[in-house]
């Protein structure tokens, strides 16, 4: 598709022209026609509507985020903020099985998700149990 077929899409399209009447006018499949309409926001009646791009703040800093048209709504306005949110919110991240261990070095009740069998509290717990004993 040249350069010249590509206007007289976005011409027709402007018009109100139909996907399989603009492919048959210039002899190009109509699937072709309707991926470049999609990529370029030529589509159909909801695309003639101007979206608004949302703007919302991040839930770790409340900076505004910047919202892609088309795309998921983005919560935080970096990955170092959805990483300092979340470990601030350990109870909002959603686990299926949360099972009771003891630590075998400390002797601590903790917690643990999971199927996996959990022997220590902490990293500092394992090292302990791995320490050499004179």
């Amino acid at each position: 598709m040249n350069y010249m077929m590509k206007e007289d899409i976005r011409r027709m399209r402007e018009e109100g022209q139909s996907y399989t009447k603009i492919a048959e006018l210039l002899h190009i499949s109509e699937n072709t026609i309707k991926s470049y309409c999609r990529r370029n926001n030529l589509g159909g009646v909801a695309s003639k509507i101007s979206k608004p791009i949302v703007s919302s703040l991040c839930r770790h800093c409340g900076a505004p985020v910047k919202q892609t048209p088309g795309k998921k709504l983005k919560q935080y306005c970096s990955d170092q903020c959805r990483s300092a949110w979340w470990n601030a919110h350990p109870e909002a991240v959603p686990h299926k099985s949360i099972r009771k261990f003891t630590c075998l070095t400390c002797g601590k009740d903790f917690e643990g998700c999971g199927k996996r069998e959990r022997k220590f509290c902490s990293r500092a717990c394992y090292g302990k149990s791995k320490a050499v004993r004179a």
